[in-house]
C-alpha cells in the first residue's frame, strides 16, 4: 500500500504472527506445575495440622493419666485419651509410653505420643512421616480414690 493510503486512514493489512498458540502451550506446561504446587502446600498443611493435633493429644494423655489413682489405670486412660484425639489424624496405630519414672505423689507424669501422620501420602509419595510429642503433668495430690 502506498504512503498516501496510510495518511487517508486506511491501515495496511496485518501479517500473521508466529506467536499463535503460544499461550496454549504455556497453559499446558504450567497448569500441572501449579496443581502440583498446590497439592504440596496441602500436604505440608496436613503435616502442620498433624503436629498440632499430636501436641494436643500428648497434653490430654498426660492430664488424663495424672489424675488416676494407680499406674495401670493411668497408662490405660492416657492411651484412650490420645487415641480419641488422633482418630482422623494418624494413618497407623497411636503409641503412648510413659517416659517419667515412677508414679509417686508429688512427681511428674510424662508421656510420649507418636503416630504416623498422612501428610505426603496424598501425593503418592510413600514417605513415612512419624511425629512424636511429649507432655508432662504433675500428679494430682487429690487424685481419684476409687
Amino acid at each position: 500500500m502506498s504512503r498516501h493510503a496510510e495518511l487517508d486512514g486506511v491501515r495496511p493489512p496485518v501479517q500473521a504472527s508466529d506467536d499463535r498458540g503460544l499461550s496454549t502451550i504455556e497453559v499446558v506446561i504450567l497448569a500441572p506445575v501449579m496443581i502440583l504446587f498446590i497439592l504440596v502446600l496441602v500436604a505440608f498443611g496436613q503435616l502442620v495440622d498433624g503436629r498440632g493435633a499430636l501436641d494436643g493429644a500428648a497434653r490430654d494423655a498426660a492430664r488424663a493419666g495424672s489424675i488416676q489413682k494407680d499406674y495401670s489405670t493411668a497408662l490405660s486412660e492416657a492411651k484412650s485419651a490420645a487415641q480419641a484425639d488422633l482418630t482422623d489424624v494418624c494413618s497407623g496405630p497411636v503409641n503412648v509410653t510413659q517416659t517419667s519414672s515412677g508414679f509417686e505423689p508429688g512427681t511428674i507424669f510424662t508421656v510420649e505420643v507418636s503416630c504416623q501422620v498422612r501428610g505426603l501420602a496424598m501425593l503418592g509419595l510413600d514417605i513415612p512421616t512419624t511425629l512424636t510429642s511429649t507432655f508432662s503433668s504433675p500428679l494430682d495430690p487429690f487424685r481419684r480414690s476409687a
